[in-house]
């Protein structure tokens, strides 16, 4: 029993030291995580402020881009317009162009049906000569505009 005994009490002995050395391990393992657990926690508030900053960044940016798209997208549509009236006085300009030399031909027409009428033979007066002269040099001349 003595021998019983005493390895009995070995035994305590050594679960007493094995608690006492876990029970520091829990100890320092606490102590470790805590601190990490500080520096994660610092970490983590240091890291939401950069993305917080980002995000404001980004926001800002995005307005200044979105203000430059407005200005173009006005800057386009003005020019559009600018472009249309242009378009739509060169057109009303050639349209004037066309119905004065339609009616310069008309004149024309009629100057030639009234000499044909009269036949070649029969000499034409001054005025008539200057008339047809003057409606065949704007008729060219309206031919070079075109």
């Amino acid at each position: 029993m003595a021998h019983g005994y005493r390895t009995l009490s070995q035994h305590l002995n050594d679960l007493k030291k094995e608690n006492f050395s876990l029970k520091l391990r829990i100890y320092f393992l606490e102590e470790r995580v805590q601190q990490k657990g500080e520096d994660s926690r610092d970490d983590v508030y240091r890291r939401n402020i950069e993305l917080k900053v980002e995000v404001e960044s980004l926001k800002r940016e995005l307005q200044e881009k979105q203000q430059a798209l407005d200005n173009t997208w006005v800057a386009a549509e003005n020019q559009t317009s600018r472009s249309q009236a242009a378009l739509r006085q060169q057109y009303e300009e050639r349209q004037r162009e066309s119905e004065h030399v339609y009616e310069l031909l008309e004149n024309k027409i009629q100057l030639l049906q009234e000499v044909s009428l009269k036949g070649w033979a029969v000499p034409c007066s001054a005025w008539q000569g200057w008339v047809m002269a003057r409606s065949w040099e704007e008729l060219q001349g309206s031919e070079d505009m075109v």
